[in-house]
């Protein structure tokens, strides 16, 4: 019994691990059974996706095979479009090349023609040169024609008239200045100036005083002058169409007026009396007042403070025109023989070749005259920087801006009076001459504008510069028109007829086209 429970153990024993042994067998097996259904159902899926990849390659194959054909058949198309292009570069080679052989050719006849139409043209400025050249010659000629001709009618005027033939006169001094207004030329030439002041009766003359008139006084608000004379005398004067009215302001032959200055309306009046007084006439009155300390008083001046300088031979006073006095005088260590104005001051001159520029009393500033001999009359331009000395002997001395002296010659004796306006020179003179004298001339020659057989003492402008006043030494007031258009335009105006055809043949010539000198209305 003892025996058998070993045996059974071990037989179970065995058995048990016989089973285990079988177990682990057949789950060994079912193992590797699974795995081999799970390879082979792999390999079948492979299989499948092989076939499947097969077929696709099959068909991939056929397409390539499909798309080599087609790349056959774009290639030889490449092939053939590659030929036919390389066929058209040729030919467009050779037709480019062609190109610029002509193009070449073109540039070669375009310059050929350039050339030649610049020869043209250069003929044609030669040709239109020329015409202009014969058109400026013939211009000049015919200018240089009408304005002998015009001077020569001038003359003829002044003769006809000076005969008593005034009708003809006037005709052919309007031809003058029609001409010569026409052609550019210089209407202040003497011979057409004066033919005009003469046919146009321009110059009217009055007896206004019993004495030489020593100055004349414009002032500015009225067209009217107060002179003086050596007689004492003191008149007003004013234009009322073509008279003068004058007006005595005073009268006494004691009293030698020298100089004349007046304000701008004529309200108050001062002249200075060589024998030692000055007149004063304003709102308050009339008035004599003695000037002290002084010989022969001779000039009125005016300060930029508005103040008045009395010039004296020996001696200059200061006036007050406020309190009518004389608030200071100052003896002066020169004789003072000729005064005028120089950068809006007084300016003194003596007879040993010194000017004196009086600032104020206290202030004066000596200076060497730049030109020999006696000054009697001086002037100044601001705008052309001139200065402009008269002499003693008729001589006029120009300094201009560059400081070059210009020596003028044409009156005969002392200079009385200048006067500048611009480029224009007016020069009086004790030989009876006014004289016109223009600066920015490359040769300063005179045209007298007015002549008479006695000394011409001053003279002066209107307003407007279209008449000069002059007082001469037998006591006349003379008014002359200066305005050439003015002159014209009255003289025109006195025409009652045109030449005939006889008589523009005879003066004018049958070579100048007639016409009419009357004004059309």
């Amino acid at each position: 019994m003892n025996r058998k429970v070993p045996v059974i153990g071990i037989i179970g024993l065995f058995l048990t691990v016989t089973s285990a042994i079988g177990f682990l067998g057949w789950y060994a097996a079912s193992q590797r059974i699974d795995n081999l259904e799970s390879q082979i159902s792999e390999l079948e899926r492979k299989e499948k996706h092989a076939t499947v990849l097969r077929s696709v390659s099959a068909q991939m194959e056929e397409i390539a095979y499909e798309q080599k054909a087609i790349s056959d058949e774009k290639r030889e198309e490449a092939f053939q479009q590659t030929r036919l292009a390389n066929e058209m570069r040729e030919r467009s080679e050779i037709e480019r090349q062609h190109a610029i052989t002509a193009q070449n050719s073109a540039l070669v006849s375009e310059r050929k023609a350039l050339e030649a139409y610049g020869q043209a043209e250069s003929q044609r400025q030669i040709a239109e040169h020329q015409r202009i050249q014969a058109e400026f010659s013939k211009s000049v000629a015919d200018t240089l024609s009408y304005v002998a001709l015009s001077r020569s009618l001038g003359s003829l005027a002044i003769a006809q008239s000076m005969s008593g033939n005034q009708e003809i006169a006037d005709l052919l001094c309007y031809a003058s200045y029609l001409y010569t207004m026409r052609y550019k030329a210089d209407v202040n030439n003497p011979v057409v100036f004066q033919a005009l002041t003469l046919c146009s009766e321009s110059k009217k003359e009055w007896p206004e005083h019993d004495a030489p008139i020593s100055c004349i006084s414009t002032y500015t608000k009225s067209n009217s002058w107060v002179t003086v004379s050596t007689y004492g005398e003191i008149l007003q004067h004013e234009m009322k169409g073509n008279s003068l009215k004058s007006k005595l302001i005073f009268k006494d032959s004691r009293f030698d007026f020298r100089h004349v200055y007046t304000d701008s309306d004529c309200k108050n009046i001062y002249a200075v009396s060589r024998h030692g007084y000055l007149f004063t006439k304003t709102p308050k009155g009339e008035n004599i007042i003695p000037v002290p300390n002084m010989s022969h008083p001779f000039s009125i001046q005016t300060f930029t403070d508005g103040t008045l300088l009395i010039v004296g031979e020996d001696a200059i006073a200061e006036f007050n025109m406020a309190s009518n006095t004389i608030t200071a005088t100052k003896k002066l260590d020169f004789k003072a023989v000729t005064a005028g104005r120089f950068d809006y001051s007084p300016l003194l001159f003596d007879n040993n070749g010194k000017m004196y520029i009086i600032r104020t009393l206290d202030k004066i500033v000596t200076k060497k005259v730049p030109v020999s001999g006696h000054v009697t009359a001086f002037a100044s331009s601001k705008n052309q920087n001139y200065e402009i000395y008269g002499m003693d002997n008729g001589l006029i001395y120009i300094i201009d801006k560059h400081q070059k002296l210009h020596r003028l010659v044409g009156h005969q004796s002392r200079i009385s009076k200048l006067k500048a306006n611009g480029y224009q020179l007016y020069s009086s003179s004790y030989d009876g001459t006014l004289n016109l004298w223009m600066t920015n001339s490359e040769k300063i020659e005179p045209m007298t504008l007015f002549s008479t057989n006695c000394w011409i003492m001053d003279f002066t402008f209107d307003n407007a510069k279209q008449y000069l006043w002059t007082g001469n030494q037998r006591g006349n007031l003379t008014q002359m028109l200066i305005a050439t258009n003015i002159m014209a335009d009255k003289l025109q105006k006195k025409l009652v007829r045109d030449l005939t055809e006889e008589e523009w043949n005879y003066y004018i010539g049958k070579n100048v086209p007639r016409e009419s000198f009357i004004k059309q209305q």
